[in-house]
């Protein structure tokens, strides 16, 4: 039987200069990353400094509604994805409304997380919640201090500079689009098997 040939890994092995994480930023996971969690995934992060960092996966939709995991409320068309392995009975949300829900953080970029439920709700009932405008998580993804630092220099992921508001809004949810718009290089990343070992 004809073999067929081997996949030259070194050509994904693609050289580029990495910008350091931070709140804001995004990060795309490599093709070579095989964590079951995390294996192509695209990662908002919404807080880093000296104690670690935080973010939520974008790009693992869940097909359930928010009326689904809480109680009581409006059944409204938006997103609800899996943020991570950390936490997973926690919802965290991310929303556009700013000072209309009190006591929530401020991401910058007129993007805030978490804040008075019963505020949200309130908005839900009065049609003012979309797919845009709000984006609820369960769970969340977490790195203790320097650990993404570190999985950075081993090639897990790569830091991108996207605009918040577009996160926000869903463009980015496609890990095979997040990867195309790092640039015309990156694009042979979207050919890496998904288990090399198979071919």
């Amino acid at each position: 039987m004809a073999k067929g040939k081997e996949i030259d890994i070194n050509l994904f092995d693609i050289k580029f200069k990495q910008i350091p994480p931070k709140s804001g930023r995004v990060l795309i996971a490599q093709p070579s990353l095989n964590d079951p969690f995390f294996k192509r995934t695209v990662i908002y992060l919404v807080e880093h400094d000296a104690n670690g960092c935080m973010g939520f996966i974008v790009n693992r939709k869940l097909n359930i509604s928010l009326s689904d995991i809480l109680v009581d409320f409006p059944d409204v068309d938006v997103n609800v994805s899996v943020g991570g392995p950390v936490s997973p009975e926690t919802i965290n949300f991310l929303h556009t409304f700013g000072d209309l829900i009190p006591n929530s953080y401020p991401l910058g970029n007129g993007i805030y997380m978490n804040g008075d439920i019963n505020a949200l709700k309130s908005l839900a009932i009065a049609g003012k919640v979309n797919a845009k405008n709000l984006r609820i998580f369960i769970g969340y993804s977490g790195w203790g201090p320097k650990q993404l630092e570190n999985e950075i220099k081993e090639k897990s992921w790569v830091v991108a500079n996207f605009a918040p508001t577009d996160v926000m809004k869903g463009v980015y949810d496609n890990w095979y689009f997040a990867v195309q718009q790092l640039g015309e290089k990156f694009k042979v990343w979207t050919i890496y098997p998904e288990n090399p070992s198979l071919n």
